[in-house]
């Protein structure tokens, strides 16, 4: 049985499926996890290499910061809340320099393990560490979401840690055939194989099918039910997903539909959100709801109309297929990685992500035509059978890992 070495965020449900299709496939798992996680089961060796002030963060909040707010008086809620855009900035100007620091720890930890085969599941900051791992062990890196077109050109640090990931891997796995051709041009060999499969390693359909609407209550939330509702879950990716424009558009779409509902897990709490809510004047309208359970969001994708996301850097987020595989008809920023997926006005919409006019002409379009979604809710589901279904990303899985293994 051969031996895989993730390097991963050990709490993303995009690493646990990962993990789950590799299991299926026969293979035997370790893990380097860049946060603190909850054990998995199966999985043999682990150890926590923090990264990038990672011991900090929680959920996409900064814990004890942020995340746990108990207790403290309105004054220091306050400015913990303005800490948060630091702490981004922080971790870009410094991860590159923290898995230099942990280098020889993984080493050692590589010698333990004695691995077949080192995959990091994207290039900040997992890649960036694996690209320490001895020569005569194959190394595999995957790229996710902005990894070539927002983060590696962020900082001289971060171009030269990109530039050395990409050129000691062996192969690159990737969620976009645009990033395949960007990663040649960052110093991935001309001859490394590749492959383009989802981030998560492919969907269940079937299972997809089975979620019952009930693992969501509205109540919960008092969420009307006698209206359409519009999803967003891309939560705050500053200089990435902008939802200023979101909730311009917003108020926008409520002036010609003042019906519609919008919705938006991950959200409560955030300061800037509450901000758009309040600027907007979209209480009642607008919820924000807490970061909420995959069967929770998956019964919520299959309540709503439609799922928005002004992205300007983007792969393909594994919540775009996922709202696709619950009828969601997709509004979407128009970039190149979501042009492999959505063809415009076909299986959805690709608007300009900074105009707030364009996405709210969009949603409105989209609300007024049940027969336009029923009809992309077909095309997607043939497109996902065909590009990102298990039946065809595990093959293609395990095909390409036996490039690198021994026979």
């Amino acid at each position: 049985m051969a031996k895989i070495l993730l390097i991963a965020d050990g709490r993303s449900p995009t690493t646990r499926s990962w993990i789950a299709h590799l299991f299926e496939l026969g293979y035997e798992i370790s893990l380097v996890s860049t946060y603190p996680f909850e054990p998995i089961e199966g999985v043999n060796e682990t150890i926590v290499f923090p990264l990038a002030l990672n011991r900090f963060h929680n959920g996409g909040v900064v814990q004890g910061m942020v995340g746990d707010k108990q207790g403290l008086v309105p004054s220091v809620k306050k400015w913990v809340k303005h800490l948060v855009p630091l702490y981004r900035k922080l971790r870009i100007l410094i991860g590159p320099f923290t898995a230099r620091a942990y280098a020889r720890r993984y080493l050692e930890f590589v010698a333990s393990v004695q691995p077949d085969l080192v995959h990091a599941l994207r290039i900040p900051f997992e890649g960036m560490l694996g690209s320490y791992t001895p020569e005569s062990i194959p190394f595999l890196v995957a790229t996710w979401g902005n990894d070539l077109t927002l983060h590696a050109d962020s900082t001289p640090w971060m171009k030269k840690g990109t530039r050395h990931c990409l050129k000691r891997a062996d192969g690159l796995t990737s969620d976009t055939s645009r990033d395949i051709r960007l990663a040649h041009d960052w110093g991935l060999h001309p001859d490394a194989p590749t492959l383009t499969v989802p981030g998560s390693g492919g969907l269940d359909l079937a299972a997809f099918d089975e979620i019952p609407l009930e693992s969501f209550d509205p109540a919960t939330f008092n969420l009307p039910t006698d209206k359409p509702w519009v999803i967003n879950p891309r939560g705050i990716r500053p200089g990435s997903i902008h939802q200023d424009i979101f909730f311009e558009a917003t108020a926008k779409v409520l002036a010609k539909a003042p019906r519609t509902i919008f919705i938006c897990p991950a959200l409560a709490g955030v300061r800037e959100a509450e901000g758009w809510i309040q600027q907007w004047n979209l209480a009642g309208q607008a919820y924000l709801l807490p970061k909420l359970s995959q069967e929770q969001l998956f019964a919520l994708f299959k309540r709503s109309q439609i799922f928005v996301s002004p992205s300007s850097h983007d792969g393909t987020p594994n919540s775009l297929l996922e709202a696709m595989a619950c009828g969601c008809y997709p509004v979407l920023g128009r970039i190149e990685s979501l042009e492999e997926w959505i063809t415009d006005g076909v299986n959805g919409a690709l608007v300009e992500p900074r105009d707030p006019d364009q996405l709210a002409e969009a949603i409105l379009a989209a609300l007024q035509s049940p027969k336009m979604r029923k009809q992309a809710a077909e095309t997607n589901r043939q497109i996902l059978i065909e590009r990102a279904a298990n039946q065809t990303t595990l093959p293609a899985i395990a095909n390409f890992y036996s490039q690198f293994l021994p026979k």
